[in-house]
């Protein structure tokens, strides 16, 4: 393998690998990538075995070849060479050297043969779908989703697409960690159906979906496509191609979750909210980030006790009707809930001082459920 590629090229494609490539050493090929010139420039393809993906970027290509390198050791390599233009060759034993300028490195490699192969991408089943709105959907479901949680279908997000009349569907994401639950959803027209069914539900891993948001945020005017198949989910983006597994079991009946007679409103300023809790939140206990939060007509009064550092209050201003509620929250829980919310005003509803909060804004399809805690 003989090519010359751009630094701006090569340190682009290294940093969108980064967070696929496995970092532990259970199976050395897959903290590697897979380069592979062609005549069309270099291909740069990294996997955990649960998601894969894929870029073609340009190259002047003298001789085609494979080889699959370090992706840790390339990208610090590439990220400090002083000269634009990067000179890679490759021998029979898998060594590479880099030359940029005056500078000049030879690393080992790993044979090409050994690297698990990329699915084949659909030749049909696409679907376009905006990027942007793909984006924030994900933006306000992710952060509810489980992390390496127990029951294993919770670390993921659910993807529900419905058709309604002619070519519009519904897209809905949903994501719950059991203590708090976020639902966003957007109305779609699609020139080519979603699914050969009017309905789909799919279950894609935490990690398959931060890889897809890294790439949707990237902010590049490109057509970006969903394909889905058989326990996979595809996402095209220019020469991009993604590929995550879908994870198999039954996701939690969330309609049941949502309270159906919170008719109890506190409405408040949101920016102040958010400051107040971050505020209060610094002395709360930090493994539960549990703050009591007294309503009343007028006032919301906060409070965080720690027994080994300290206690700290504050109050602001709310509209709330009836008799007092006392409660306690997780308060990361309501900021990461606020975090996405647009409106200058949030209201929180509840029913009684048992219950869940609901944080709801009609406007842009978008509600978060947050379960009460002792404090």
């Amino acid at each position: 393998m003989r090519c010359m590629v751009q630094k701006r090229e090569l340190l682009t494609a290294l940093q969108r690998v980064q967070g696929v490539a496995e970092k532990r050493n259970t199976m050395p090929i897959l903290s590697h990538i897979l380069i592979e010139a062609e005549n069309k420039g270099i291909r740069i393809l990294a996997t955990d075995l649960e998601v894969g993906i894929q870029g073609l970027y340009p190259a002047d290509v003298a001789e085609g070849g494979r080889v699959a390198l370090s992706a840790r050791k390339l990208l610090e390599i590439v990220r400090e060479l002083p000269v634009e233009e990067i000179h890679i060759s490759s021998d029979e034993n898998h060594w590479v050297t880099l030359e940029s300028g005056k500078s000049r490195f030879r690393i080992t490699g790993l044979s090409a043969d050994d690297f698990p192969s990329f699915p084949a991408p659909p030749t049909d089943h696409f679907f376009n779908v905006n990027h942007e709105t793909l984006a924030d959907l994900i933006r306000r479901t992710l952060f509810a989703a489980g992390e390496n949680d127990a029951r294993y279908i919770l670390n993921g997000v659910l993807f529900y697409l419905k058709q309604g009349e002619g070519n519009q569907w519904l897209l809905r994401l949903v994501g719950t960690d059991g203590h708090r639950l976020a639902i966003a959803e957007s109305a779609m027209v699609l020139e080519q159906p979603a699914s050969p069914d009017n309905e789909v539900s799919i279950i894609v891993p935490k990690k398959g979906i931060l890889e897809i948001r890294k790439i949707l945020e990237e902010g590049e005017e490109q057509r970006t496509q969903l394909a889905i198949r058989k326990g996979q989910l595809v996402l095209e983006r220019g020469t991009l191609l993604l590929v995550t597994r879908l994870m198999e079991g039954n996701y939690p009946n969330y309609s049941q979750v949502i309270p159906k007679d919170n008719h109890r409103k506190a409405l408040v300023d949101r920016a102040a909210l958010q400051g107040a809790l971050r505020r209060v939140s610094i002395l709360a206990r930090e493994k539960t980030n549990a703050i009591r939060l007294t309503i009343g007509k007028g006032r919301i009064l906060l409070n965080s006790n720690n027994p080994e550092v300290g206690e700290a209050q504050e109050e602001m201003e709310a509209r709330f009707p009836g008799e007092e509620i006392v409660t306690g929250f997780n308060a990361r829980y309501l900021l990461d809930a606020l975090e996405f919310y647009k409106g200058e005003e949030v209201s929180l509803e509840f029913k009684d001082a048992l219950s869940p909060c609901l944080i709801r804004e009609e406007e842009r399809n978008f509600l978060c459920v947050v379960m009460p805690m002792r404090v």
